[in-house]
This record gives structure tokens, C-alpha cells and sequence, in this order.
């Protein structure tokens, strides 16, 4: 998984790609919170736009940075999930708490 990130003024966009899974997942977690912890991230921005496959450990690495950015009362939003991966979070009931955008400036004017 090849991770880049990317800070936009107050927020941190991360663009992933390769496949999120039991392998990599570990991996965007410590780096992601790395991040986060250093600058001191409110707003969080995943573009999945290079993500080809996604499974639990995915969304468990997903929901982990949802409950971090959330104790500090700040926002994560996904962007550009292909259609298998965006099953993927439909089907764990992640989009009631996680917005979703078409594209990263999108989210940028949202969250």
C-alpha cells in the first residue's frame, strides 16, 4: 500500500493505493496516526481513488481513524471509492457516520 500525504490548510488528505487489507492495514494506521498525532489533524480526507480491493481490516483501519478524529470533535470523509470498494463500505453500514465525496476538492469545500 502506497500511502501520500497531502495537508490542505486545516486538513490532512491522505491518497491511498494498492489494497487495503490484513496486510497493509496495520501499516496506514501507525502512518495515518503518525500524522495526525505530529500536526495535529482535525479533518481527515481518505481518497480511495487507487484502491482496488478492500476487506474488514480495511474498515477496521477506516473506523480506528474515525473514533481518533472524532475524540478530538473533527471529521473523516472518504473520496472516489471504485464500486467494489464502495459495496464494501455500504454493506458495513460505515457511510451513516462517514460522508463520501465524488473527489477531494469536493470534500475539501464540505468537511
Amino acid at each position: 500500500m502506497l500511502l501520500r500525504f497531502e495537508p490542505k490548510m486545516d486538513k490532512l488528505v491522505v491518497y491511498l493505493q494498492g489494497e487495503l487489507d490484513h496486510h497493509s492495514a496495520e501499516e496506514v494506521r501507525n502512518r495515518v496516526d503518525d500524522m495526525i498525532d505530529k500536526e495535529g489533524y482535525t479533518k481527515l480526507i481518505l481518497d480511495f481513488t487507487g484502491v482496488n480491493f478492500m476487506d474488514s481490516s480495511g474498515i477496521g483501519a477506516v473506523i480506528g481513524r474515525y473514533k481518533k478524529v472524532a475524540m478530538r470533535n473533527g471529521k473523516v470523509c472518504i473520496t472516489n471509492p471504485r464500486a467494489s470498494v464502495k459495496r464494501v463500505f455500504e454493506l458495513s453500514g460505515m457511510f451513516k457516520i462517514i460522508s463520501v465525496f465524488d473527489d477531494v476538492e469536493q470534500a475539501i469545500s464540505n468537511i
